[in-house]
């Protein structure tokens, strides 16, 4: 057998073991989500999120904005934050060296002032150059500062953030009214043991904004957008909620994210050494906790929601996609899973098992269209039968995967009312499993070859401005307000 059948045989070997392990672990995690979403459903009418907004227990939130280059879309994402429901609240915006006109655009809409804000010092950034405040709104804040990247961004904020909590968002996003509410209630309910909390993330290209609010919620037109859109489903609606339900969370999105403020100054804030701040402070998290009591909890909750704008061309996409699968691989390196301590429980279990199989043979896997046997069967080491029914039974499973989680979300949460859209996304169900993810797999692969090089920085994209911002009928209005209400 010559050096290549056998590089070919043990690339077949590898294929075959990720199936045979991806398929329970997928099956599994799809229930486990379907359980909790149930279970958090059936919870909502007692909730008493009113009882939350008028307690004067309800803990201050500083919401952190991290912009760079953001001018297409931050007076919407702004905008959706001034006015949210929640008791105290404050928004600073941290403008890290934009060479556009993102200041220029606050300053603009919210008539900024030069304004004394003390940073406590506990987190070093880069310098500072100016702090203003609106004079239409009393809590809204902007930084203005040297280029240092996201994490940096982040962490002047931190340092600067008045409330004993701090909600990471992304400039290019707009939540829900009533989302930060919602996002807190586990920290509300059990402040002792839940340090941090998420949110879902969803895509907003297509839908209609007002006033920093989604009133009409509508599938994108571009094929390439409903395609994530497909794949946030997997992401949140499976991956986070089945890992916070089985306590092994590992990663909260940096679109959204709420966490107490002391702990990530204890911690040493956001790593600056990663493009993966958002999993290296929660993987952190853990570490610095287990040795404490152990008891802590770090949740995801789906009903709160940050409307997000998706890249629209394949070379935005590229870039966005490589940026996330090398900052894990480098925060997973840096604090591999916990195995093997009593503490760990589910946690350690899950996280590696999601490692070694997502991550590390899933690239792999579906790069080749889940057929790695292929150039196999050149050499006559497989049989055509077995490729293609082995091509067949994979992509029928990733088929029913995304659907899945599709129907998961019109049966919990019904945010596409058009029969139209659901039409759409059933269909595109088929066409994301076979091409799509081949191709977001291929950057993944890219983005390990970027993490060896020392690569990391915000990543540019090109932004057009979240949804349609164009003026909304009162039946829209209504029916965004009465779903707050909801």
């Amino acid at each position: 057998m010559s050096t290549l059948e056998l590089l070919l045989d043990v690339v077949g070997v590898v294929t075959f073991f990720y199936f045979a392990c991806l398929t329970p672990l997928s099956l599994f995690f799809t229930v486990v989500a379907w359980r909790a979403v149930m279970r958090s459903m059936h919870a909502q009418p007692h909730a008493a999120m009113d009882d939350a907004f008028a307690s004067p227990l309800t803990p201050g939130i500083s919401m952190l904005v991290p912009a760079y280059n953001e001018e297409a879309g931050i007076v919407e994402g702004v905008r959706s934050l001034v006015d949210i429901r929640y008791p105290r609240f404050e928004v600073i915006v941290v403008n890290d060296g934009s060479t556009d006109a993102t200041l220029a655009r606050l300053r603009e809409e919210f008539d900024l002032v030069p304004a004394h804000r003390t940073l406590r010092g506990k987190l070093a950034t880069k310098p500072v150059r100016g702090v203003y405040r609106s004079r239409r709104r009393r809590d809204f804040y902007v930084i203005d500062k040297q280029n240092g990247g996201k994490s940096d961004a982040l962490n002047a904020g931190v340092d600067a953030a008045h409330y004993p909590y701090v909600c990471a968002l992304d400039a290019d996003g707009v939540i829900e009214g009533d989302a930060l509410l919602r996002v807190a209630k586990p920290i509300l309910d059990d402040p002792h043991h839940v340090v941090a909390t998420g949110g879902t993330v969803r895509i907003a290209n297509g839908c209609r904004i007002d006033h920093g609010r989604v009133v009409n919620q509508r599938l994108p037109k571009k094929r390439l957008v409903v395609l994530q859109v497909i794949e946030y489903f997997r992401i949140f609606l499976v991956g986070r909620v089945s890992g916070s339900a089985l306590k092994s969370l590992l990663i909260i999105s940096g679109a959204f994210g709420l966490f107490r403020r002391s702990l990530i100054e204890e911690v040493g804030g956001y790593s600056t050494e990663t493009v993966g701040e958002d999993m290296e402070l929660v993987l952190r998290l853990h570490r610095h906790l287990r040795h404490c009591d152990g008891a802590h909890r770090i949740e995801f909750v789906p009903e709160p929601v940050c409307w997000t704008e998706a890249p629209e061309d394949l070379r935005s996409l590229a870039r966005q996609r490589r940026r996330g699968p090398g900052g894990r691989a480098a925060s997973r390196g840096r604090h591999p899973p916990p195995i093997g301590q009593p503490r760990d429980g589910a946690r350690g279990v899950v996280g590696l098992a999601v490692l070694v199989v997502v991550e590390c043979l899933g690239a792999a896997h579906e790069g080749a269209g889940g057929s790695e046997e292929h150039p196999t069967e050149l050499l006559g080491g497989l049989s055509l039968e077995y490729m293609v029914a082995f091509f067949a039974l994979s992509g029928v499973l990733g088929v029913l995967l995304s659907v899945a989680a599709l129907v998961l979300d019109e049966f919990s949460f019904r945010r596409y009312k058009r029969g139209r859209d659901v039409g759409r996304l059933v269909a595109y169900a088929v066409f994301e499993t076979f091409g799509y993810r081949q191709l977001v797999a291929f950057w993944r692969t890219l983005a390990y070859f970027d993490l060896a090089r020392g690569k990391k920085d915000w990543g540019r994209q090109r932004r057009h401005g979240i949804g349609d911002t164009g003026p909304a009928t009162d039946g829209e209005r209504n029916s965004a307000a009465t779903e707050s209400v909801l």
